[in-house]
Formats: structure tokens, sequence, C-alpha cells
């Protein structure tokens, strides 16, 4: 068995990405890791050239700076690092996606075990959305509670944005892979960066959404959504996070719903009332 990891990166350093610690977290599963840089400001490609690691291929690509339709842009990269690997399995990461040590026997033994099940096209993680702190997780159906992080790289694939693969059946339409479900977690700490680095990141982002970016305070959310984490964090990131606990994040008070908020309660008490649960689901579970 085979496997590649992949990823895309683009002024990692300057927006405060994790991307030197996701990678180490992924590499001892991996036989290559494709990383695709785009034109970096800060030292990105440095930083990466630094890990030393023999397996990491380095691809760099152009921007096409006239895409602004639903984060298409995102789509391109992740598919020019996809189509790079050669593995069974291709495994995408993002920048501020983290897999934990202990997890990593449980991971490499789903790759093993559904290799040779070509029902199964994708493996599905759960996930741990870090908010605010990394003593708090965000908890709704407004964050994707799973998503599928590994297809199988014999498919016809592709990804319309970051987020997702599509596996095309046919030549006119995709659908999402089937998939099994892996017994292990990714730590996506996105929502851990200063409010300073994910408003610089808005800046630079938003336009691939032709969107005006909008100012990002991590206070202004509903607190009935946030949980203390009781867990230990991979110990790849001990050199990332602040050291201490700095507890459960707290929310303002006095922050008024937004009209998806209100939304997104509604759901969570019909998941408690029938044991649902309705986060956006980007495969179709047929085993595990």
């Amino acid at each position: 068995m085979k496997v590649s990891c992949f990823t895309f990166l683009r002024n990692g350093e300057m927006l405060g990405y994790p991307f030197v610690e996701s990678i180490r977290s992924a590499l001892p599963l991996c036989d290559e890791f494709i990383v695709n840089i785009g034109p970096c400001e800060d030292r990105t490609l440095e930083m990466v050239q630094a890990i030393g690691d023999p397996r990491i291929r380095i691809v760099q690509s152009a921007w096409n700076e006239q895409m602004r339709v639903k984060g298409y842009v995102y789509g391109q990269q992740k598919n020019i690092a996809h189509f790079n690997c050669t593995g069974d399995w291709a495994f995408y990461l993002e920048a501020d996606e983290v897999l934990h040590e202990n997890d990593l026997p449980a991971i490499r033994a789903a790759m093993e075990t559904y290799l040779p099940d070509e029902r199964v096209e994708a493996l599905v993680f759960d996930y741990l959305h870090f908010y605010g702190n990394h003593s708090t997780i965000a908890w709704s159906p407004a964050w994707y509670r799973r998503a599928p992080r590994i297809i199988r790289n014999t498919l016809r694939s592709y990804s319309p944005d970051g987020l997702f693969f599509l596996v095309l059946g046919t030549n006119k339409r995709g659908r999402y892979p089937r998939a099994a479900l892996v017994n292990a977690p990714v730590y996506h700490y996105g929502w851990v960066r200063s409010e300073e680095q994910m408003n610089r990141k808005a800046d630079k982002v938003e336009k691939y959404w032709a969107k005006e970016p909008k100012k990002i305070d991590y206070s202004l959310i509903d607190p009935l959504v946030l949980r203390e984490f009781t867990g230990v964090h991979p110990a790849v990131m001990a050199g990332w996070l602040p050291a201490g606990n700095p507890g459960l994040f707290q929310a303002d008070p006095d922050h008024r719903l937004t009209r998806r908020e209100r939304k997104h309660r509604v759901l969570m008490k019909l998941e408690k009332l029938f044991g649902l649960e309705m986060s956006k689901k980007h495969y179709t579970l047929v085993r595990g």
C-alpha cells in the first residue's frame, strides 16, 4: 500500500497557519507528501524546505487572480497537488489541520482494511474545531462534524473547492464519495489564531469568493455552541500553542444571535430530542 499525502499553501507563515506542524503530524503515514506552494510574501517555501524530509515533494504554481467564483481557485490549487499524487490513497490535510500521534495506527489500519474493498472510495474523519482558544471547541450543525480527507487515488475525482471531493460517475455529473468512518479525529486549529491573523487572512482570501472581508471578532458567537476540550493535543503542537489551560472561551454575553445562529439552535434541539446529526455531509457512509 502506497500513501500520498497532499496540501496546498500560500503565505502560511503570514496568515498564522500551523502548516509545518500539520505536515509533520502526517509524515509517519506518508510515502510521499506533495506540497503545492503558490506565490508567497513570506518564508512559507523556506519553512517547508527546512523540514528536510525526502518524502516531501514541492510543486510551485501560479494562482488565477481573476477566478473569484465560490472559492474555485482553492479547488484548482488542491487539484494540482492531488493530481501529483501517485499512491493508492490520496490523503488531504489543510494547513490548519493536525493528526494526533496516538491515532496514526488506527488511520493506517483503516487504509489497509478498506484498500481491497472497492465500494469504499473515501475515508471520513471526525472533527474537533477549536475556537477562540485551544481549550474550547465549537459544536453545532454549523461546524461540520465529519469530513472525507482520504480518497482512493484510482477514481476520477476532483475538488470544486478546498473542502470536499466529487467523484465523476459520468462525464456530466459528480457525486459525493462512498465512504467508511475512521476511528480518529482531525484537530482543526484555524480559529485559534489571533484575530489579527484571521482578519489578515480575510483580507487576502475573501476576494476569491467575490466577497468583501468582514471584521472577525471571536466573541460574537452563540455561547451554546462552545464546549470545553478536556483531551490532550497532538505533541507536535506543543511549540505552537500557548502554554497553560485558558478554560472555556467566553462569548460576548450581549451578542445578538444572527438568523443563521437561531436556525442552528433549533437544529441542536432537534438533534438532542431525536438523536440526529444535522451538520453538512460531503460523503455517503457505507462502512463503519
